[in-house]
């Protein structure tokens, strides 16, 4: 039956294709029996029984994710501190660790499915409500991501720094990024922009198809290439492959990297699909001293000694920091909550990066019959499974929505800056619509707009273009619907509520089809998918109104919010926490996630996530003065 349910969860996105089923049920069983790296029994952590619940930690930790995983891991390296991992979901799959499967854990089990509110100006293919996908797993989100290892740019850390946030600029950062990497690719391990020593493995993604090599060349033709092949190294600027946060190419999320090998040291608990409902704060002192939360119907309060650590992600930390009495004390005071303190930037500031989906060409190759793109009906089929599981090869490697990814500056940038402000996502497949690979549907598209733009696409060889926003000006925000920790906050998204942020976007769709243009693609006949979506179908094609038609229609957000408990210093009237990343007026409480950043930054976020983790649990150990094996 927990077979079952695995998969059934994951078939909600695969089920649309008739293969589904089958291909997940058999691929699942081949892999329990056949791949014991993957099942990887004796290294999984254990989920601590009710029973032995302390009453008090000197750490607790409130979410299992990309920084959670690190601080806990980090922190229990002090044998004489003891640390609580809570985490609202269980751990990982074995089909999570495919790479290629990612977009099937969208709206399964291991996702908080999260909706935006209804917009008139952007996801208007998909009602005007965008999906949002969080993980809600040991590992968050860096289970459900597109492993996609970017670090952003120089630039945005300086620009942190710069705002009253000492210790935040680029090479402070820089030493973190190496200290939790172990780069596995041969050339770019001996990089001075690489460590090799980390926990988190890095290497470039094991099965590709021509579409990235293809790609490159017509780069290479506008003289848009990376030197030095990468994007986390000396310039940002031009194409490059793929880094992968993946190990011997499967996934490696921050719970196989960070927490499987503490899983024996007896100070560290983990407690699995736990809800925290609440953080405890006494109002006199502001102090926060612990957490009540939710497992086997059974409510629990843990106290913490030393500090209790926020790591539940954009979303999620502003929504706890609300429920316990921290945040903007007019919503506060109509919900019923009693304030403790008045935190105006509590929800504030949020950011995403929003892409243009949709964008698909289809290739009619004169040379050969070769497939240059992947096709679910062409691969998911037994042979894939065979190559899987007995040669450790095949198709189910490839992490086909970004085999590589450019950085451009468009006419707004200075282009004598690296500080592009586009991604390029070169995808060899083209049923890409913010469900990914394996929906056109899945993703809350409408079938009207289903029908008529993606019949082209079905089963053709084709590949999709997806430019990608880096520096939104545009700032949304996340409110609570009610003082009920159950129901899901609002998340007001405001995708383009600045004009300029569509303006950019469309350059970069505009640069994209160039790009097709180039004689690399001119002989694969790369032509643009002809099916129109209907409210756009008036305009005329490739021009800026089309491009901005399309953009707010297929309005695709690539699982980045940040920047709801910003960072600043006190006298930012929206900043949460300080630049230890301690929550002003609140003592013994941190944030440690992505929803400290400033100014969101120009990449994707999972590093920069886990490296803000590596600094905030440093800054833990300096501020009790941990030193030299001795806690004063």
């Amino acid at each position: 039956m927990a077979l079952l349910a695995e998969v059934y969860s994951h078939l909600r996105i695969f089920v649309s294709y008739g293969p589904g089923l089958a291909f997940l049920l058999f691929l699942h069983e081949a892999i329990r029996v056949r791949r014991p790296d993957i099942v990887d029994i004796n290294n999984r952590v254990r989920n601590v029984d009710t029973s032995e619940l302390l009453e008090s930690y000197d750490f607790v930790v409130i979410g299992g994710g990309s920084a959670g995983a690190v601080i806990a891991s980090r922190l229990s390296e002090i044998e004489s501190w003891t640390v609580l991992l809570i985490e609202a979901g269980p751990d990982e799959s074995l089909l999570s660790e495919v790479p290629l499967l990612y977009p099937t854990l969208q709206h399964s089990h291991l996702d908080w499915e999260f909706e935006t509110v209804q917009s008139d100006r952007y996801c208007l293919a998909m009602d005007g409500i965008c999906n949002w996908p969080r993980g809600k797993v040991l590992g968050g989100s860096s289970v459900l991501n597109a492993m996609m290892y970017v670090r952003g740019n120089r630039n945005d850390y300086d620009r942190w720094a710069s705002l009253g946030n000492p210790g935040w600029d680029y090479e402070t950062m820089l030493y973190y990024f190496k200290k939790s990497e172990d780069m596995r690719d041969p050339v770019l391990s001996k990089s001075p922009y690489h460590g090799t020593n980390g926990y988190l493995t890095v290497e470039p993604f094991h099965a590709i198809t021509p579409i990235g090599d293809i790609s490159i060349a017509a780069f290479e033709e506008l003289g848009l290439v990376n030197e030095d092949n990468d994007v986390n190294g000396k310039t940002q600027t031009g194409i490059t492959q793929t880094q992968g946060t993946i190990r011997n190419g499967l996934r490696c999320s921050t719970n196989k990297a960070f927490l499987r090998p503490a899983r024996n040291r007896p100070n560290l608990h983990i407690s699995l699909n736990s809800f925290v409902q609440k953080i405890l704060i006494d109002p006199i002192t502001r102090s926060a001293y612990g957490v009540q939360f939710q497992r086997e119907n059974q409510l629990f309060e843990v106290h913490s000694t030393r500090e209790t650590i926020l790591s539940a992600g954009a979303i999620q930390s502003p929504q706890l920091l609300m429920l316990s009495g921290v945040g903007p004390a007019p919503h506060l005071y109509d919900l019923g909550i009693d304030v403790i303190k008045d935190s105006p930037g509590v929800g504030e500031n949020l950011q995403d990066h929003v892409a243009m989906g949709g964008v698909f060409y289809l290739i009619q190759n004169p040379f050969s019959d070769e497939q240059l793109s992947l096709s679910v009906a062409k691969f998911a089929n037994p042979e894939t499974i065979r190559n899987f599981v007995f040669n450790s090869e095949g198709p189910l490697y490839a992490m086909g929505s970004a085999e590589t990814m450019a950085y451009i500056s468009s006419k707004y940038q200075d282009p004598s800056v690296d500080w592009p402000d586009l991604q390029i996502f070169f995808a060899s497949y083209s049923d890409v619509a913010d469900g990914g690979l394996f929906s056109r549907r899945g993703a809350g598209v409408t079938y009207e707009y289903y029908s008529q733009v993606y019949e082209h696409a079905i089963y053709r060889d084709s590949f999709a273009i997806i430019p990608l926003l880096l520096r939104p000006e545009s700032r949304g925000k996340i409110l609570l619907k009610s003082a009920d920790p159950m129901e899901y906050p609002i998340i007001h998204a405001n995708y383009f509520d600045d004009p300029k942020d569509i303006d950019v976007l469309i350059e970069g769709s505009k640069f994209g089809y160039e790009v097709t243009k180039t004689s690399i693609f001119r002989a694969l006949n790369a032509t643009l998918n002809p099916g129109v979506i209907p409210n756009c179908s008036g305009l005329e094609f490739l021009s800026d109104d089309f491009w901005r038609c399309q953009a707010r229609h297929y309005s695709q957000t690539i699982y980045h919010p940040s920047g709801t408990c910003k960072m600043g210093p006190s006298n930012d009237p929206l900043a949460v926490v300080d630049p230890r990343l301690r929550v002003h007026g609140i003592n013994n409480l941190r944030v440690i996630d992505t929803s400290i950043m400033p100014y969101i930054v120009s990449g994707n976020t999972n590093a920069p996530t886990i490296a803000i983790a590596e600094k905030g649990a440093d800054m833990i150990k300096e501020d009790h003065l941990y030193y030299g094996g001795t806690d004063y």
